[in-house]
């Protein structure tokens, strides 16, 4: 299957249907932040990211129980191999730069980033 990008919408409905494994269309809403949006909007979303294939459902009566076919860890590498290909020219150096850069990392945190780096090389 081709992954697409969602909206922010979208995703935030995957994260919950991720962590819930599965849910009726109430579930989700429990888990939304306040204000809460409508059933109907939570209702429409749930469908467009059934047709986009990100999820699928089981009928039970009148009810329908949707769950996850795209694995959260899936959805993780489609948009971090994004932004790297977008944001970084495929340059992890840049990346590291930029989180260097960008959350002012203390010398500690460098030592734990040089150290975790390590570790993953001596893996390979």
């Amino acid at each position: 299957m081709h992954i697409k990008e969602l909206t922010k919408a979208e995703e935030q409905i995957m994260q919950i249907l991720w962590q819930l494994k599965e849910a009726i269309v109430k579930d989700i809403i429990e888990e939304m932040p306040d204000p809460k949006p409508a059933y109907n909007t939570v209702s429409t979303v749930v469908r467009v990211l059934e047709g986009k294939g990100f999820i699928d459902h089981k009928a039970y009566g009148n009810s329908h129980v949707y769950f996850p076919t795209v694995e959260e860890s899936d959805y993780k590498k489609f948009t971090f191999d994004k932004m790297m290909k977008n944001y970084f020219s495929n340059s992890y150096q840049s990346l590291v730069s930029f989180i260097v850069d960008e959350k002012k990392l203390d010398v500690k945190e460098l030592d734990e980033l040089t150290t975790l780096i390590d570790q993953l090389k001596n893996k390979k």
